[in-house]
C-alpha cells in the first residue's frame, strides 16, 4: 500500500546557483529583469564563469513547494528528473532530509542535473537563467499510478510545460488524480512561460483539468492578455468550478471564487533580501492549510507567513521554523 499523500508535486528537479550582482551586469550579460530564460549548456558554463561568488542550493519551484508544505507538516511528496551525479544526489539528499518522499530513478546517462542561475539584485529582485538538463528526461513512465492515486491534492508545476515528454507526464497525472477524486492544481511559474503557452494553460483550465490555479498577478494579467489587473480578475472570474489563487507582492493575496473575492494582506517582513521563492512558498502554504483543513482566506495567510520567511534570506528553503511561525500568527 502506498502511504497516502497530501501533496505530490510534479516539478522540474532543479540545484538553484544564486549569486548577488548589479544592474549592470544584467544589461551586460542581456537578460531581461525579473524573468526565467532558458539558457543551453554553453551559456550555462559562460554565467558560472562570470556571475562571481556563488551559493548552491536545492531548488525548482515545485521541489520548494513539496519542501515548504512538508516543514508545515503536511505529508508531501516530488516527482522529477535528476541525473546521478553529484548536484542530482545533492538534490534528492535535501528533499528526503526535509520528509519530501522521492523515488523516481535518476538518468544513468544524458544531460547532467539542471541548474538555475539566479542573480540577485540589491532590491531583492531575482532573475533566473535555467539549463533544463536532466529535467527533461522526465516521462510519463515516471508518474506512479499508486502515489497519484494516494495525494489529495497534485500540484503541476508550469516550467513543467517546457520539456515535451513532461507534458505527457503532466497529463496522465492529471487523469489519474481526478480518476481517484482528487484535485489538481496549477502554478503559471512565469509571465514568459504563460506567453509561451497561453492558449495550452487556457485550455487546461476551461477543459476541466483544474481545480485550482496559482498565479501572481502580472502572471494572470499575461494569461488574459491585458494591462489591466481588474480585468484579468474579472476574466478569472468567469472560469467555472476554479479556485484562483493570486498574489500581489506587498499588497498581499486574493482568493477568487466564482462571484467572491476574499483579500488577506501580506505578512510583515523586515527586510526584502531576495524574492526567489515568494510564489513557491506561498502555494506551500496555502496548501498545507487545505491539508489541515483551514478556509480558503487562512490557507492564505498560512501562504502569507512562508512567503515573508522565505523573501527575508537568500534562497528559497525555509531557514525559520515555519511550524512556529505559523504558531505565532495564530494558525
Amino acid at each position: 500500500m502506498t502511504a497516502p499523500l497530501d501533496l505530490l508535486v510534479l516539478g522540474n528537479a532543479i540545484v538553484d546557483v544564486m549569486a548577488r550582482t548589479d544592474e549592470a551586469f544584467l544589461v551586460r550579460e542581456s537578460v531581461h529583469k525579473g524573468a526565467m530564460q532558458l539558457i543551453d549548456e554553453a551559456r550555462a558554463e559562460h554565467l558560472f564563469g562570470v556571475m562571481g561568488p556563488a551559493t548552491v542550493i536545492s531548488g525548482g519551484s515545485g521541489a520548494n513547494t513539496a519542501v515548504g508544505a512538508a516543514l508545515l507538516g503536511a505529508r508531501a511528496g516530488f516527482v522529477g528528473k535528476v541525473r546521478d551525479d553529484e548536484l542530482g544526489r545533492l538534490f534528492a539528499h535535501d528533499l528526503n532530509a526535509t520528509g519530501v518522499q522521492f523515488g523516481v530513478a535518476p538518468a544513468a546517462e544524458g544531460p547532467a542535473t539542471a541548474r538555475c542561475f539566479v542573480l540577485v539584485t540589491p532590491d531583492g529582485e531575482r532573475t533566473m537563467n535555467t539549463y533544463l538538463g536532466a529535467c527533461q528526461g522526465l516521462t510519463a513512465a515516471d508518474v506512479d499510478a499508486e502515489v497519484v492515486k494516494s495525494a489529495r491534492h497534485v500540484y503541476l508545476e508550469g516550467y513543467l510545460w517546457d520539456p515535451p515528454a513532461a507534458k505527457e507526464a503532466f497529463r496522465k497525472a492529471v487523469q489519474i488524480a481526478h480518476g481517484a477524486g482528487n484535485k489538481v492544481a496549477l502554478t503559471l511559474s512565469d509571465a514568459f512561460c504563460v506567453d509561451r503557452y497561453r492558449d495550452e494553460f487556457i485550455g487546461l483550465i476551461r477543459d476541466g483539468s483544474l481545480d485550482i490555479l496559482f498565479a501572481n498577478i502580472h502572471e494572470l494579467k499575461s494569461l488574459y492578455q491585458t494591462a489591466d489587473a481588474d480585468a484579468a480578475l474579472a476574466a478569472l472570474r468567469q472560469e467555472t468550478g476554479l479556485l484562483g489563487v493570486v498574489t500581489r507582492s506587498e499588497e498581499g493575496a486574493l482568493v477568487v471564487s466564482g462571484t467572491e473575492t476574499r483579500s488577506v494582506p501580506a505578512s510583515p517582513v523586515r527586510e526584502v533580501v531576495d524574492t526567489t521563492g515568494a510564489g513557491d512558498l506561498f502555494a506551500a502554504g496555502f496548501l498545507a492549510g487545505l491539508a489541515r483543513g483551514l478556509d480558503h482566506a487562512d490557507c492564505a495567510r498560512l501562504g502569507a507567513v512562508a512567503a515573508a520567511e522565505i523573501i527575508s534570506h537568500l534562497g528559497a528553503r525555509p531557514q525559520a521554523d515555519l511550524k512556529a511561525l505559523a504558531a505565532e500568527a495564530g494558525l
